[in-house]
């Protein structure tokens, strides 16, 4: 899928936002700028969290957002090794009832679960973004 602008790369977020229920790990990779935190503004507006409050955890390393569903949003690029990650309760996260999106999954990918939803995001253009979706 392209997408030529942020509102379509949030909506993009809303309608794959449909397939999603709780327990569902969503992996974005894609480098900085690429446009996964707005993927993500979609997926929990979708789920009744207002876009405006939903903001890249990069310095709090995850955000949790309260709508129909929980959805909880980590950015995994700073952390230093998996043990960071187990000590924040990723995995509590993971198999909990909520939906985890995490940026930088490969950071903690022996932690990600084997029927994560993977999507990557790439400039394709300077306004254009391609993204694809695959499971694991």
């Amino acid at each position: 899928m392209i997408s030529n602008s942020v509102s379509e790369t949030i909506q993009y977020g809303k309608d794959f936002a449909k397939e999603l229920s709780p327990g569902d790990v969503v992996c974005l990779d894609g480098d900085l700028g690429a446009g996964k935190t707005h993927l993500v503004k979609g997926i929990a507006s979708f789920f009744g969290v207002n876009e405006e409050q939903v903001s890249s955890p990069t310095f709090t390393l995850i955000n949790e957002y309260q709508g129909t569903i929980p959805v909880f949003h980590f950015d995994c690029y700073r952390l230093e090794n998996e043990q960071e990650a187990l000590e924040i309760g990723t995995e509590e996260y993971f198999y909990g009832d909520g939906i985890s999106i995490v940026e930088w999954p490969q950071k903690i990918e022996h932690l990600i679960p084997s029927d994560s939803v993977w999507i990557s995001i790439k400039h394709s253009g300077e306004n254009q973004r391609e993204i694809n979706k695959q499971k694991s």
